[in-house]
């Protein structure tokens, strides 16, 4: 794959080249749902996904736009989480696996040969749905990922202190900086967990289940982090909390399972995918009506 030119990245700040191959940033014309001010991030085209024989998902088709939070909402085995790892190429660590049909991202197919499966988890970060911190300091946890990206050299404090404000954390530790990241509070390690992954400057952030493990508190704060961050990021969030999805994001994407009748193998399929609040008061599909009102899920 041939260098390319990332001045179109809209990250701010230089950025040292790195020695392996980088995805391209093309921006994409391609109006979505006839709103040509939309940019598409993802467009998902007949995916499906398989651990080895065994088909998880099925027959994917949707479009994510620039700076939205989309949310995964589904019942508990419908490929949501799965899903959520094929946009960054998580899966791959997962011998026998594969992907079919395309993911584009930004233009360029995510899964061709000659892309970078590293350099696509730096710009496609991910948060979990426990909090992950490593053993190490606040500051050491933050600035792991610029340093083994050679980013942020000769200002390192800069960089540090830049996610934590982003991630909403920097009053909270700015004097504890070199403490255990185990020191803080599940809501904090989960913030913390989030000023590591937007710390090498990504484009999108992926979360699964970010606020499950959090008490009500905590939750509140990360969905308010959440709306800020969503004006420089491209969040794709899975929740299985309804009024979540319902206040925080922009487009919501309602998958199940369907069971085959001879083998009662179970394979996740996409139903319905909308704006949030059409998904929430108008749903086309009567299974997703069923869904968000609790008749079955």
């Amino acid at each position: 794959m041939t260098h390319i030119d990332t001045s179109m990245d809209p990250q701010p700040g230089p950025e040292p080249e790195p020695d392996h191959p980088r995805i391209p940033r093309p921006v994409v014309e391609r109006p979505v749902d006839a709103d040509p001010t939309r940019e598409t991030v993802f467009s998902i085209t007949g995916m499906s996904f398989h651990y080895g024989d065994f088909r998880a998902l099925r027959d994917i088709d949707l479009d994510i736009a620039c700076n939205e939070i989309t949310a995964l909402i589904g019942p508990s085995g419908c490929g949501k989480s799965t899903f959520l790892r094929c946009l960054n190429r998580m899966n791959d660590l997962i011998p026998g696996t594969r992907v079919e049909g395309r993911i584009d991202y930004h233009g360029q197919d995510m899964y061709a040969g000659d892309v970078d499966s590293i350099e696509v988890r730096r710009r496609i970060g991910m948060v979990f749905q426990k909090p992950n911190p490593f053993p190490k300091s606040i500051y050491d946890n933050v600035a792991f990922g610029p340093r083994i990206n050679r980013m942020g050299k000769g200002d390192m404090d800069g960089v540090v202190e830049e996610a934590l404000r982003r991630a909403a954390l920097w009053d909270e530790v700015k004097d504890k900086l070199k403490q255990s990241a185990f020191s803080l509070s599940g809501g904090q390690q989960q913030r913390l967990c989030i000023a590591r992954a937007i710390a090498v400057k990504p484009d999108v952030i992926l979360m699964d289940e970010p606020c499950s493990a959090l008490d009500p508190i905590a939750t509140i704060r990360i969905e308010e982090l959440m709306t800020e961050l969503k004006r420089d990021y491209t969040i794709v969030i899975v929740t299985h909390n309804m009024q979540q999805a319902a206040r925080v994001s922009d487009r919501t994407a309602f998958l199940t399972t369907e069971v085959h009748e001879e083998t009662g193998d179970r394979t996740g399929v996409l139903v319905e995918y909308d704006r949030t609040d059409r998904i929430f008061t108008k749903p086309s599909d009567q299974r997703t009506d069923d869904y968000i009102t609790g008749r079955f899920g």
